[in-house]
């Protein structure tokens, strides 16, 4: 029926994950791998057949033997009025069919040596973001890795390299110490007189309705602590990142990094 001469907006219909809504948007969040389904798309208005999301990558592990934090997980969002990681604008969102998608959502590094492992890359849509890179260790031994966010490095060793439009580098070392693992919000802390490095904060984002940080870095050995809810906050247990945040693994004696996840929004009425 035409409604004062116009066609009536619809709008997708889709399943898959955890479903919930937020005022006008229904979400769908995968905390593992799965499929999201499109029934069908909408018609009447620019908002009917496009989606938004943040993908986020496993975080890295914390190395071991004056280990740096392990990095957190690329972090992408095309969620309108947010960032993605690495300091860069949201992406665009995505226009969907009725069609299935895989959503592949990565597991976090762990440590089976004195370098953290990598965190297993997420995916959704053909985006993908990359898994967080491993602390190094060793005494400066063992150099840490790059990922969507680097690694902190181990004594006297420069940080793992971040992904561009992911997330940060991690910190470097200068010294008896360990540098942090780096953030989706901002990088490693250096560290070189005393203590440990500082995780890199992680980007906060409302795409389920509440404003949660993901994707921080762990502290580096010896008193540094995540910067958010998905790093270390207690890196001397070596504490593992929160699981579903992408936050990177403490030092010593290796946290295991944080799984990712991937989110999925939309208008619904």
């Amino acid at each position: 029926m035409l409604l004062g001469g116009r066609l009536p907006t619809t709008f997708i219909v889709a399943s898959g994950g955890t479903e919930t809504t937020s005022g006008n948007f229904k979400i769908h969040t995968f905390n593992s791998s799965g499929t999201f389904t499109v029934s069908s798309v909408g018609s009447g208005s620019v908002d009917s057949d496009k989606v938004e999301y943040v993908i986020i990558a496993g975080g890295g592990g914390g190395g071991r033997r004056g280990p740096g934090g392990g990095g957190g997980g690329g972090y992408r969002s095309s969620v309108v009025g947010e960032s993605s990681g690495g300091g860069s604008s949201a992406e665009s969102r995505v226009t969907v069919t009725a069609t299935s998608y895989t959503v592949t959502v990565g597991g976090g590094g762990a440590n089976s040596g004195d370098q953290g492992g990598v965190g297993t890359d997420s995916s959704a849509f053909s985006i993908t973001s990359s898994g967080g890179g491993g602390g190094g260790g060793g005494d400066g031994g063992s150099l840490p890795t790059s990922g969507g966010s680097g690694g902190g490095a181990s004594y006297n060793d420069p940080g793992g390299a971040g992904t561009a439009n992911q997330g940060f580098r991690g910190g470097n070392s200068s010294g008896n110490r360990s540098g942090g693992g780096g953030g989706a919000g901002s990088q490693g802390q250096d560290i070189g007189g005393s203590g440990g490095g500082q995780g890199g904060a992680g980007v906060s984002s409302s795409i389920t309705g509440s404003a949660i940080a993901r994707a921080g870095g762990g502290g580096g050995y010896d008193l540094g602590t995540g910067q958010d809810g998905g790093g270390n906050n207690n890196n001397i247990s070596g504490t593992a990142g929160s699981p579903n945040t992408g936050g990177g693994g403490g030092g010593n004696p290796g946290g295991t990094g944080g799984s990712g996840v991937v989110i999925i929004r939309y208008k619904f009425q």
